[in-house]
C-alpha cells in the first residue's frame, strides 16, 4: 500500500487528475474499477473519482507495484549532480531562467535529458525549495517555451497556484515579452507592425505565412523596432504580441531580413561567411503587465526583468549596451 498527504500544490483537484499524475500507468478504466472495489480510498474511505482533494487528505492507494514503475520526464533532475543555470529572477513563486542556446526546454523527439526543467528542478531539489515527495501530482514547471537554438528567459512556477496564474496571464496576453535579434540587411521601415496567418507544417517543422486565413493558420502580430545597423547586419528589438512558433523567424524573413544564422528562413548562403548555424534570436526582456487580480502573484504587476549580457550583442555591436 501507497499513502499520499496532499499538501497544498495538490490540493483542489479531482481524485482523478491527481491519479493521473501521481500513477500514469494507471489507465482510466483501472483506475475506475479500484475505486469500486475500494483498492483505492481517501482518509480510509471510499470516494468517487470526481471528489475534490482538501490539503491534509490521505490517499491510500492499494496498488501492485508495477503501477509505480514509470518513468518521468520530472524524474530526469535525479541525474543532474551540478545543474548549469543562470537564475535572472527568484522568490518563492517563481523562477526565471536565462536558457542558453543550444539547451532544449524539455525532452523532445531526440529523447534528450539534459533540459533546463530537469537543471532547475535539480537546482530546486539540491537548495531544498522543492521535495517530490511532498506533492505527489506537482512538480516545478515551465509556463513558456523557446526553441532550442534561441536563448533567454523561461519562466518557470515552483508552486501549482503560481503556475494556474502564470498560466492565465499568459493566455490573457499579460506579459510582454521582447526579444532581440540580429538581422541580414536593414528594416524598412526601420520601425514597424506586421500582421498576418501562420500555418504549422508538422512535417517539415516550419510555418507558412499567408495574408489572407487559411484553414489552419492563426493570426501573428508582431512589432519590431531597429536598435542599431553595423556593415550589412542590424540589430532588433521585436514585440511578440502573439506567440507563435517560429514567428519572429518567419515575420522578419517575410520583410527580407532574415536573422542572421537561420537556415530555415534564410540561406545558408548568406549565413556562412559569418560561421553562425542557429538563429541569433534572444528572449531578453519580461514585463509583467497584469489588467486583472493576479492573487498571490501580484506583486509582480510593473516589474520588468531582463537579461543583462547577449554574447551576440557583443560580438556584432559592441557599441551597443542594454
Amino acid at each position: 500500500m501507497r499513502e499520499y498527504y496532499i499538501t497544498k500544490n495538490d490540493s483542489g483537484q479531482r481524485l482523478n487528475k491527481f491519479l493521473e499524475k501521481a500513477v500514469p500507468l494507471l489507465s482510466g478504466g483501472m483506475m475506475h474499477k479500484y475505486l469500486r472495489l475500494k483498492r483505492i480510498k481517501v482518509n480510509g474511505k471510499r470516494t468517487e473519482a470526481a471528489y475534490r482533494l482538501c490539503e491534509g487528505d490521505a490517499v491510500q492507494l492499494y496498488l501492485n507495484d508495477e503501477y509505480f514503475d514509470a518513468p518521468r520526464e520530472e524524474d530526469a533532475f535525479r541525474h543532474i549532480h551540478q545543474p548549469q543555470i543562470h537564475i535572472v529572477y527568484e522568490d518563492e513563486n517563481i523562477l526565471l531562467a536565462d536558457k542558453a542556446p543550444g539547451m532544449v526546454v524539455h525532452a523532445d523527439e531526440r529523447g534528450d535529458q539534459n533540459t533546463l526543467i530537469a537543471h532547475i528542478q535539480a537546482y530546486l531539489y539540491q537548495s531544498g525549495a522543492w521535495n517530490p515527495e511532498d506533492a505527489a501530482s506537482f512538480a516545478p514547471a515551465l509556463c513558456n517555451r523557446i526553441d532550442r537554438n534561441t536563448g533567454g528567459i523561461v519562466i518557470c512556477a515552483k508552486t501549482a497556484e503560481a503556475l494556474r496564474i502564470l498560466n492565465d496571464r499568459i493566455k490573457g496576453r499579460e506579459l510582454e515579452k521582447r526579444y532581440l535579434c540580429v538581422v541580414h540587411g536593414r528594416p524598412q521601415p526601420p520601425d514597424g507592425f506586421i500582421q498576418n496567418y501562420l500555418r504549422r507544417d508538422e512535417k517539415r517543422k516550419q510555418v507558412t505565412l499567408h495574408q489572407t486565413r487559411v484553414p489552419g493558420a492563426k493570426t501573428a502580430q508582431t512589432r519590431y523596432r531597429t536598435l542599431a545597423s553595423r556593415n550589412k547586419l542590424s540589430l532588433v528589438e521585436c514585440e511578440l504580441l502573439t506567440g507563435r512558433t517560429h514567428q519572429i523567424r518567419a515575420h522578419m524573413a517575410s520583410i527580407g531580413c532574415p536573422l542572421l544564422g537561420d537556415g530555415k528562413y534564410g540561406t545558408n548562403e548568406k549565413n556562412r561567411p559569418y560561421g553562425e548555424t542557429g538563429q541569433l534570436l534572444y528572449a531578453y526582456s519580461l514585463t509583467c503587465r497584469f489588467t486583472q487580480d493576479a492573487g498571490a502573484l501580484s506583486y509582480l504587476n510593473g516589474r520588468t526583468f531582463r537579461v543583462q549580457r547577449i554574447p551576440f550583442v557583443a560580438k556584432y555591436f559592441p557599441d551597443y549596451s542594454i
